[in-house]
């Protein structure tokens, strides 16, 4: 790889961000290589459809060659899943959730080597990595804690008191489909999987290639806490390839990428009459009002603008200022942004990391560029850094942004904000609702209870107030997902763990049928239905 973009062969900028110290350690003095070759041994691949071939963005050399599967394998894979599933959905509830909170204390235990994989096959900054342990060890003790609950017979009103007893039961879906993106390699790929499983699924998962180390990883220290080597399968491979096959033998599809994709999912798994849910893009806002405290505010906008180099569904790229506070919120946003410390280290100690990709970099370049060209100004940043690694991106600020340019409605998702001020809070609301997404945003005010009066103008599916985003997405009891463009269904709580079940109801008829009996003929029959249904009316019967 030549990384021969245009952005890329800029000289060093002065005056630009500082690069961390050095603290990387070479991959060569980890235990990345000694352990690829036994994860790809993990890949269901007979080895006929070649290798793939993954790279670290941090330095741009060869990370790993994983041995691609072909559509026979996705439905090998399946074939698998499926036998290992019936046996483990007769395993008891509470021992199914045993083995999450084992993967929990395990995670924890290990998380070095994770950080090490996520970080190189993602290029992102640690303290960024360790947010996915985070969630993964916390999404482990939410559902080892509450599955036997969620998944309990609950008993409902029948047709008629004392006549009808009725039950709800869940059953699992069978073999869940599950596709997930290279952002947030670990939460993405495990953070579904666990309540799928606990449910009593299987699952056939295809992660992206570049970021196929860490789900296998995951993979493997999960069957070390007790779950069956084969209930979940890993398949390998470009989307076009053999993502239709991954969908196609699904009892249930579980989505994470891109809108585009996300609608070519949806059109086939409504063609199958199986379920889907599916957390699309944003083009998240953070609304700042007059009376926030303000160093709290920039704390705040540079986490929900540059965690993760930007790359993160429920990132911020639309930063709407009260303009009374505009000046001062800004001169104290540029200046810490400019102080955020850029690295590819190994070890924590960098602000931000790289971007995954030179495609990812081209886009970002195409933004900021495009913008720049047609009257947006830099307040910050606006600069490839090839001296820090191959796909390093400063963050950068915005200003002037009008409706003709890319940056303004398109998702960029890198470490690039555009900002925007506003006299009137109606104004905010306008702005921040106009967009085909709907997934994450932010209110910052002193008078929290207005900010949830604020917050319910919204048209998003979690909003945060006072934080950038780990406050809504962290509230595990609590749905995640978006409106509009930005997908369907919901992961977290309840509805994250029985969307992968289905509802079954039970009735057991008692004494008297439902239907003439004991000498009434029809007429008889309905006339002593409808005094029975007027009575449980008057009695407050549901």
């Amino acid at each position: 790889m030549d990384g021969s973009t245009t952005a890329q062969i800029q000289p060093s900028p002065s005056g630009g961000n500082p690069a961390a110290p050095d603290a990387c350690r070479p991959l060569a003095s980890t235990a990345i290589p000694s352990v690829v070759s036994r994860l790809a041994a993990s890949v269901t691949a007979r080895g006929d459809a070649g290798l793939a071939h993954s790279i670290t963005p941090l330095s741009g050399e060869r990370l790993a060659r994983l041995p691609q599967s072909s559509p026979a394998d996705v439905e090998s894979a399946y074939s698998s899943a499926r036998s290992a599933q019936q046996a483990w959905a007769s395993v008891p509830v509470r021992h199914r959730a045993a083995v999450l909170l084992r993967f929990h204390d395990l995670l924890l235990s290990r998380q070095s080597e994770v950080l090490d994989l996520i970080q190189a096959e993602t290029g992102k900054a640690r303290l960024h990595a360790f947010e996915e342990i985070m969630a993964v060890a916390s999404a482990a003790r939410y559902y080892g804690r509450t599955a036997s609950s969620y998944l309990r017979n609950r008993r409902r009103a029948g047709a008629f008191p004392l006549l009808t007893h009725t039950i709800e039961a869940r059953r699992p879906k069978g073999v869940i489909g599950h596709i997930s993106p290279w952002n947030y390699p670990l939460e993405l790929a495990v953070g579904d999987a666990l309540p799928a499983f606990a449910a009593g699924n299987a699952m056939v998962h295809k992660p992206d290639t570049q970021t196929a180390l860490t789900a296998l990883w995951a993979r493997d220290v999960l069957v070390e806490a007790g779950m069956p080597a084969d209930l979940w399968q890993i398949v390998v491979g470009d989307g076009p390839i053999i993502g239709s096959a991954v969908i196609e033998h699904a009892d249930y599809v579980s989505f994470t990428g891109s809108t585009g994709t996300g609608r070519q999912v949806a059109r086939q798994t409504a063609g199958r009459l199986v379920g889907s849910s599916l957390e699309l893009g944003g083009k998240n806002a953070m609304i700042v009002l007059a009376d926030a405290a303000l160093d709290r505010a920039v704390e705040g906008a540079v986490r929900a603008c540059f965690s993760s180099a930007g790359q993160l569904c429920i990132s911020t790229e639309r930063l709407l200022v009260q303009r009374r506070v505009a000046d001062a919120f800004l001169t104290r946003f540029i200046a810490r942004t400019k102080e955020l410390r850029l690295g590819g280290g190994l070890a924590y100690g960098a602000d931000m990391g790289s971007l995954v990709s030179e495609r990812q970099l081209e886009t970002v370049a195409r933004h900021v560029n495009g913008a720049v060209q047609t009257g947006a100004r830099v307040l910050t940043g606006g600069r490839a850094r090839p001296d820090i690694g191959p796909f390093f991106y400063e963050p950068t600020v915005l200003d002037s942004v009008t409706p003709a340019m890319a940056v303004y409605a398109e998702e960029t998702f890198g470490p690039v904000v555009c900002v925007y001020r506003f006299d009137t809070e109606d104004e905010a609301v306008t702005a921040a609702n106009a967009t085909a997404y709907g997934l994450n945003s932010s209110v910052w005010t002193r008078n929290t209870r207005h900010g949830r009066v604020l917050a319910a103008r919204l048209r998003t599916g979690t909003v945060n107030i006072n934080d950038a985003y780990a406050a809504a997405y962290g509230s595990l009891d609590s749905p995640m997902g978006g409106m509009g463009d930005s997908g369907l269904g919901r992961r977290h709580g309840a509805e994250g763990l029985l969307r992968f079940t289905e509802a079954q109801t039970i009735a057991t008829q008692r004494l008297l049928p439902i239907a003439p009996s004991h000498g009434l003929d029809d007429e008889k029959f309905a006339a002593v239905l409808t005094t029975g249904l007027k009575t449980l009316k008057a009695f407050r019967f549901r």
